[in-house]
């Protein structure tokens, strides 16, 4: 069974995030391309809030709305990825394959 999403009624600050950051996209005009999709238990608890960024594999972690805004310049405008946001290597890698995963 999937675990609840950071994005719950029980978290006011994570529900708060998710709207910002909706807000912030549509206010840069890229809303279209760069939508917030709300998606079960990503299992990064102690580095949340976190959002992970597709193409690109890129997971930014202890989220905050300054951050989000850099986020939305640097990386989804600009294309440059900001570091400092990411998670750390030993706790993320590579994407996995469902193919390599089926029995």
């Amino acid at each position: 069974m999937p675990k609840p999403s950071c994005v719950s009624q029980n978290n006011p600050e994570s529900q708060e995030l998710m709207q910002y950051l909706a807000q912030q996209l549509m206010m840069k005009g890229i809303i279209a391309t760069a939508q917030p999709v709300q998606t079960s238990c990503l299992n990064r608890c102690q580095q949340g809030p976190v959002v992970l960024i597709e193409p690109g594999h890129t997971m930014y972690v202890n989220l905050t709305k300054e951050k989000i805004d850099r986020i939305i310049d640097e990386h989804l405008i600009g294309g440059k990825v900001v570091s400092e946001y990411l998670i750390d290597d030993s706790v993320w890698g590579e994407p996995i394959p469902p193919a390599s995963m089926a029995r």
